[in-house]
């Protein structure tokens, strides 16, 4: 046994595809890694009597709402923006 590298392991015909699911894995790990982080300041918050438990799930203004409601739209706006397939950046001009 060696250092040998190994084939890539192959689940879709398009290796691209392979790529796409392991980077998506990826980030749904990083997200489960922060919910837990998140859950866990939470609870020091309400241990230490910072916040009301319960506090976060209070329902929002309506300047609250329309301020979130702007921002998840600019950011999947942002997000969804290669999917249109038009250049963004200025490629190095010829």
């Amino acid at each position: 046994m060696g250092d040998k590298a190994r084939p890539e392991q192959t689940f879709f015909e398009d290796p691209a595809l392979d790529r796409t699911l392991g980077v998506v894995m990826a980030l749904a790990t990083e997200v489960y890694v922060l919910r837990d982080r998140l859950r866990a300041v939470e609870a020091e918050l309400v241990t230490n009597g910072t916040l009301a438990e319960g506090a976060l799930n209070a329902e929002p203004s309506a300047e609250e709402r329309a301020a979130v409601v702007a921002d998840r739209d600019a950011f999947v706006r942002h997000l969804l923006e290669n999917l249109k397939g038009e250049q963004v950046s200025r490629g190095a001009a010829s």
